[in-house]
């Protein structure tokens, strides 16, 4: 479960991107004026993190964005105007704020040449960025350029570069970009300026064959291309750079019947890599698809591309009617001779994967040092995951099979588990995928298998996961796994994730679908979750009625079948957390009928300590909120109340204490009108009899979030019992857990108020027991260092 810490380096180029405007001066244009440079003037002299800053910060960047889109040039600069980053660092941070999303036309105006130095760019995702931005690159002497997604044209992009990128520039990558203008003509001519480009990626963009004709005549040193996923549907121009193209790749290309696919290919013998993979299920019936050139043509020709190091003939399914592989195994043997510089072989969707010679070490026709990606081992399966995690079709072909290998895994697989999640964050929107990956980050996650990943894969898993259960909501399956990879102590417990995000998604789940094991697996999670969010959180979850509803008819149904079980269990906790210092919460489960439902739980299920202690620890939330407590005063409650003091299971005892402190604390008048026995003389000498005869538990048997609920109690001087509980309940947790609660006591003044009840005299006063029970508190509190 190790994982190598990240560099110095690489931590600090996050903390810069995280926190780049506080770093950085806003020069605003000068058509905004003075109002908004002293207002960028505040936000980045604030501390870091602090909420002033923060909201100078939107503020700033609110109005620069607004600056930015008017035509203004508002630029960013590094405070000292001394600094400068080397290339690696300038490099790394361009990349990092395009990963972080954080770039836009104004934050990449920080990379102007006085302090940055670029020469290789990588933009995955330049969706975000104009040509007003990108112009920052004239500045720079640029010879790898990757800027995919763009939203500007490739002509428009290439503007943006300087003379000498323009002369030097040996590798460009507009994946997923546009060569269509604004009268939706493809337009390529701007290519021609390129002149010392080797390598040019115009995968996914509209490039057609003109296009191609353009780049093979005029970039006399081009080498390796890729046209994937374009309109080339014809690659005769290819045989002008016959003796020079070393790398093509041309998946999912769709040649038409004149478009001499196989004829051209055997003419390229100086290609070292050749990717014509195709995509499996592009169209329902091959009779309307361009015709498909025999793959069996290319591997019966073994003399051709003698230097052929790398071929991906993936996704060649089994041709229409006959139900014939494309690819024969007898002709790809030959052809894996004739070629011993051969390292990889792409067989993905293809049934020559599972041929004996690529699987089986004791053939004799196998050859160690070639990597084949396909899916009928374990190792070419993670092979097709590393190479296609963006071809989704790919992906959920892998997983899929991947998932029936994963229940024999008995060992932590890190290296199975990054390359999952590599396939689902890049498709989220894909259910197919996210199906397949979320039932092997099941299989991957489970038991103690949990318990040797790093936590920091695991916060992976869980927000693509969380991500996942956002995405589809409605289907049961897929819920299901989430639910069952989310289970897990190991993460619910030691992995920092947003919880609340995760209960919220849990609860609708829950309310969504109506089965045993996703409800015993919801309530589980949300019973450990919303103990460890937020009080505003809770509130946030238990204001829904409708999953109060939920948890009450889940208790309701226990109820009626007298079972208790550990799904009862989990609901109870669940309720009892969420109605944790939360008068929200605690009014909806009065609304929903809560109370008459726990009398029925108390009634039912006597003795049975587990659930009384959880029911208690709810009505002693309630009990603590002033304007709800009259609700509890019920006869019927009451004597059932004194009963449970009595118990002889101290923690059932505790929280009935607790309960009735607080009822008794608000003096004899409210009793008059609740005719019940005990009386509250007879409450208030149970309590005190109680409370003095507990034994000190071994372990912390309560966690509590704040103590001021207890102070009220502490005041109650005419009530001797309420006092004795609440310093008995202050006591126990100070002492069994002193690290977390002295510094909370006495952050919330709760020392003060001991201080009082120790020093005060016998006569009209504390009592000895009460008094003795401050000290110790107070003792422990002057023990603990500052």
């Amino acid at each position: 479960m190790f994982e190598s810490p990240r560099s110095l380096q690489e931590v600090c180029v996050d903390f810069i991107c995280d926190n780049v405007h506080a770093l950085c001066d806003v020069h605003p244009a000068e058509a905004i004026g003075g109002t908004f440079s002293s207002l960028c003037t505040a936000a980045v002299d604030d501390r870091l993190g602090s909420p002033a800053y923060l909201t100078a910060t939107i503020a700033a960047s609110s109005l620069t964005s607004n600056a930015v889109a008017s035509g203004s040039s508002s630029r960013l600069s590094f405070k000292d105007p001394d600094t400068f980053l080397p290339t690696e660092i300038s490099e790394q941070l361009l990349y990092s704020l395009c990963e972080k999303k954080a770039l836009s036309d104004l934050t990449i105006t920080l990379f102007d040449s006085k302090s940055t130095r670029l020469r290789h760019v990588r933009l995955k995702d330049a969706s975000s960025l104009s040509a007003k931005g990108l112009k920052i690159l004239r500045e720079h002497k640029v010879i790898d350029l990757e800027v995919n997604g763009l939203k500007i044209t490739v002509n428009d992009l290439i503007g943006c570069l300087g003379d000498w990128s323009l002369e030097n520039l040996r590798s460009l990558s507009v994946a997923k970009g546009s060569f269509m203008d604004c009268s939706r003509y493809c337009v390529v001519v701007a290519l021609n300026k390129l002149r010392a480009l080797q390598t040019l990626n115009v995968s996914g963009t509209e490039f057609n064959r003109h296009g191609l004709e353009i780049v093979v005549e005029d970039l006399p040193l081009l080498e390796n291309l890729d046209i994937s996923c374009t309109r080339v549907d014809d690659i005769t121009p290819l045989r002008k750079c016959k003796d020079r193209l070393k790398s093509l790749s041309m998946y999912n290309l769709k040649i038409s019947g004149c478009g001499n696919l196989i004829s051209v290919l055997l003419e390229l013998n100086e290609l070292r890599s050749l990717d014509i993979s195709d995509e499996k299920d592009s169209y329902a019936f091959e009779m309307f698809a361009p015709v498909r050139s025999k793959i069996t043509d290319l591997l019966r020709a073994v003399n051709c591309m003698p230097h052929l190091a790398s071929l991906d003939i993936s996704g060649r399914r089994p041709l229409q009617f006959t139900g014939k592989d494309e690819i024969d195994t007898k002709d790809l043997k030959r052809f894996i001779k004739a070629h011993p510089d051969l390292r990889f072989l792409g067989l993905v969707h293809s049934d020559a994967c599972y041929d004996d010679s690529l699987i089986n070490p004791m053939h004799e026709d196998y050859k160690p040092d070639l990597i084949v990606s396909g899916t009928a081992t374990e190792t070419q399966i993670l092979e097709s995951l590393r190479r296609y995690w963006c071809r989704p079709i790919y992906v959920q072909k892998c997983l899929y099979n991947l998932f029936r290998l994963t229940p024999s895994f008995s060992e932590a697989r890190v290296d199975v588990l990054k390359l999952v999640v590599l396939g689902m964050k890049a498709h989220p929107q894909e259910f197919r995928v996210q199906m397949a990956a979320t039932a092997c980050l099941y299989n991957l996650t489970k038991g103690e298998l949990a318990t040797r990943i790093h936590p920091s894969i695991l916060k992976q898993i869980v927000d693509l996961t969380l991500t996942a259960m956002e995405s589809y909501p409605n289907h049961y399956q897929l819920q299901k796994n989430t639910l069952l990879t989310l289970c897990s102590d190991r993460i619910l417990q030691d992995v920092a994730f947003d919880k609340y995000r995760c209960a919220r998604l849990v609860m609708n789940c829950l309310s969504a679908f109506d089965d045993t094991s996703m409800n015993r697996m919801s309530v589980a999670i949300c019973s450990i979750l919303a103990a460890k969010i937020s009080t505003l959180e809770t509130s946030m979850l238990g204001a829904q009625p409708q999953y109060m509803s939920k948890l009450l008819t889940m208790v309701r149904s226990k109820v009626q079948l007298k079972c208790v079980d550990i799904t009862m269990k989990f609901t109870l906790s669940a309720l009892w957390n969420l109605t944790d210092e939360s008068a929200t919460t605690c009014k909806v489960f009065l609304e929903e009928g809560g109370m008459e439902l726990f009398l029925e739980v108390l009634e039912n299920f006597q003795g049975e300590s587990s659930v009384e202690t959880k029911v208690l620890g709810l009505l002693n939330n309630i009990a603590e909120v002033r304007h709800l407590r009259h609700r509890l005063m019920q006869a019927r409650f009451i004597t059932m109340l004194s009963s449970l003091l009595d118990s002889e299971h101290i923690d059932v005892s505790y929280f009935a204490a607790g309960i009735a402190a607080h009822l008794l604390s608000d003096g004899p008048e409210v009793w008059t009108v609740v005719p019940s026995q005990p009386t509250r003389a007879q409450l208030l000498d149970q309590l005190a009899n109680a409370v003095t005869n507990w034994q000190t538990p071994q372990g912390e048997m309560v966690a509590y979030r704040s103590f001021q609920p207890f102070f009220p109690l502490l005041r109650c001087s005419e009530a001797y019992p309420v006092q004795l509980w609440a310093v008995w309940a202050i006591h126990h947790v100070c002492t069994k857990n002193p690290k977390r609660y002295c510094g909370m006591l006495a952050k919330e003044g709760g020392a003060r108020i001991l201080e009082v009840l120790a020093e005060e005299k016998l006569d009209g006063g504390t009592q000895p027991d009460v008094r003795s029970l401050c000290r110790s508190i107070l003792d422990a509190l002057n023990s603990q260092p500052c």
